[in-house]
């Protein structure tokens, strides 16, 4: 008799602790917060790889991060043949050299050490799935700058303007090659692409939202976001203003190094950190000021006798979100750098020259009581709002001074 009061002391003990534990794991679960919704009450950047695949390598890779607070977002594109250190392989290699959908983690984290950022998602789409995933989305409209006609088999035939791509000319599009075009040009509409396919996630949130829709969109793609994670993430991507948006590409300097040719990442990879510093600084800020959308030209003229100084340091102001409209030289030599202002914007001067180091400024803003301002105004309306005369005192990063 005792045993048995013993017996049924034990199973009643250990169905106790068997609840107990039951209810701890329940818990547990219940409490775990999705990582999305983690970022969200984080008051965090989201950043999120995506590689589009072609024969299982980068065709392009981006960055899209996304600042929920804002709804704003910027996008870096990871040049395929960007060479740097890999340290798996302990040489200088291109960065696709170590993609494999299998060891993606390497491919994130050489990004992660070159952008100074956390990955938080991937997404992988293989040129396999690219036309099924456009065509859910009922095409993507890209504008086409001029007429594409490529008589090959198949023809590569696009019209000039705005058109309305599906899914097999999509893929057609962002995968064609040309003899003549370079690789700036290539990279340029897979960014247009790319543009496109989030803008028209937004437009068609509605059907994707469905989550039978959103079931068959999310199985054409390869990532570590589970269902409710996924549903929640484009849901936020569905609302960034891609009018807003920049893409932005890493520059450097092309060199040859055992026999490939290579994207060295300008002044040893630090110029790309401070671009995605000051991005972010944009992207996340609050309030909004007279300048957060307006877009800056600039004129860059060199007054030194170091060839294509102009050019790179146009690349420099265009990774900075500046719209470089024009370069060239002055005829004489300039000891020290100056900014010329005609934007009338003394914040949006002061920015300018903060970026360069550059303390030399002047306006050629006229007063209106000049009575031949009406005529020159005219002249000086087209020019850019900044021009930018490079002397002997810039290093091809900052105006030292010197």
């Amino acid at each position: 008799m005792r045993r048995s009061q013993i017996n049924a002391s034990g199973f009643l003990l250990a169905a106790i602790l068997i609840f107990l534990a039951g209810g701890i794991i329940f818990i547990a679960f219940s409490l775990r917060t999705d990582p999305i919704e983690e970022a969200l009450s984080g008051d965090r950047v989201i950043n999120t790889l995506f590689v589009l695949e072609k024969d299982g390598k980068p065709l392009s890779s981006f960055v899209l991060m996304y600042y929920p607070a804002t709804r704003r977002a910027a996008i870096f594109d990871i040049p395929r043949n960007l060479g740097l250190i890999i340290r798996q392989i302990n040489r200088v290699d291109r960065i696709d050299a170590l993609y494999s959908r299998q060891k993606i983690g390497d491919f994130e984290n050489e990004i992660e050490d070159l952008l100074e950022i956390e990955i938080n998602f991937f997404m992988v789409l293989g040129e396999d799935k690219l036309a099924d995933a456009v065509d859910l989305l009922e095409g993507v409209e890209i504008f086409v700058p001029s007429s594409v006609e490529q008589y090959t088999n198949p023809p590569i035939l696009f019209p000039a303007g705005l058109v309305r791509l599906d899914g097999s000319k999509a893929l057609d599009y962002i995968t064609y090659e040309m003899p003549d075009e370079d690789q700036e040009m290539a990279s340029f509409r897979r960014q247009r692409f790319f543009l496109g396919f989030i803008r028209r996630l937004g437009e068609m949130w509605e059907d994707v939202s469905n989550p039978q829709v959103s079931d068959l969109f999310q199985g054409l793609f390869f990532t570590n976001i589970n269902r409710r994670t996924w549903l929640r993430l484009l849901g936020e991507f569905a609302l960034i203003d891609t009018d807003r948006t920049n893409v932005q590409i890493v520059g450097g300097t092309v060199r040859e190094i055992s026999g490939q040719t290579l994207l060295l990442p300008s002044w040893d990879g630090n110029l790309i950190k401070q671009i995605v510093g000051q991005t972010l600084g944009a992207i996340t800020r609050q309030t909004e000021s007279s300048l957060s959308d307006r877009v800056f030209t600039v004129e860059v003229l060199n007054g030194t006798n170091i060839t294509g100084l102009a050019g790179r340091t146009a690349e420099l102001l265009r990774g900075f979100g500046y719209d470089v409209i024009s370069i060239g030289n002055v005829d004489n030599d300039y000891d020290y750098s100056e900014i010329v202002d005609r934007s009338g914007l003394l914040e949006a001067a002061e920015a300018f020259g903060e970026l360069l180091r550059c303390r030399n400024i002047r306006s050629e803003i006229l007063l209106e009581e000049n009575p031949e301002a009406e005529l020159e105004f005219q002249i000086f309306e087209y020019r850019s709002d900044f021009t930018f005369i490079i002397g002997r005192d810039f290093d091809g990063r900052y105006v030292t001074g010197e």
